[in-house]
């Protein structure tokens, strides 16, 4: 039997307080009733958001990129997923706790990792649980095909628009982020 939402491994709760308890190692989400296991970021990782959270202070600083943020994502809540970076307003997980509702955010952004789940956990999964859960805009930064890929409107669970772009290419994010990307630095970070 494969886990789904209507069946998933665990209960939520349960999976909050494996989650508290895991090693520093690894992060762990919940997904479409999976749980799943995150690498540890590597310091490209760190330095592709570190470029990100200053351009998006540069453009709305009344905003904050909050990284490794915990959002409860998926149909009817059943979700957690630690974005690597969620777009809100300044102040907006205040008293929010580890897991907070996607409600406010903005933009969801994934880094791509090195590691044979990355295809279906950055490029399908959190993908269609970020729409799901209403977010306006997801940002992919994909390492392993150095493109930038921005999906916006989300209806019925899925994006409706997906633009993709080479490192090195202007990216224009649409509103409600309204920011404009000038990616060459990511050059920097291929290996």
């Amino acid at each position: 039997m494969t886990p789904t939402t209507d069946r998933p491994q665990m209960l939520v709760e349960d999976f909050e307080e494996l989650a508290r308890t895991a090693p520093e190692t690894v992060m762990l989400e919940f997904i479409d009733g999976k749980l799943e296991v995150k690498p540890v970021p590597d310091g490209d990782h760190d330095e592709i958001l570190m470029w990100l959270l200053k351009r998006c202070m540069q453009h709305r600083p009344e905003l904050s990129l909050y990284l490794e943020r915990g959002l409860r994502i998926g149909g009817y809540r059943k979700g957690r997923a630690r974005t690597d970076g969620a777009l809100a307003p300044d102040g907006h997980f205040g008293g929010k706790g580890e897991w907070a509702d996607p409600d406010g955010v903005l933009m969801a952004v994934e880094v791509t990792s090195h590691d044979p789940d990355t295809d279906r956990r950055d490029r399908r999964d959190k993908r269609d649980g970020y729409a799901s859960a209403g977010i306006p805009v997801y940002l992919l930064i994909d390492r392993d095909t150095c493109t930038v890929t921005v999906y916006s409107d989300p209806e019925g669970g899925t994006y409706r628009n997906r633009t993709s772009r080479p490192y090195g290419a202007v990216v224009e994010i649409p509103d409600p982020v309204g920011i404009t990307l000038e990616t060459e630095k990511l050059k920097d970070y291929v290996h």
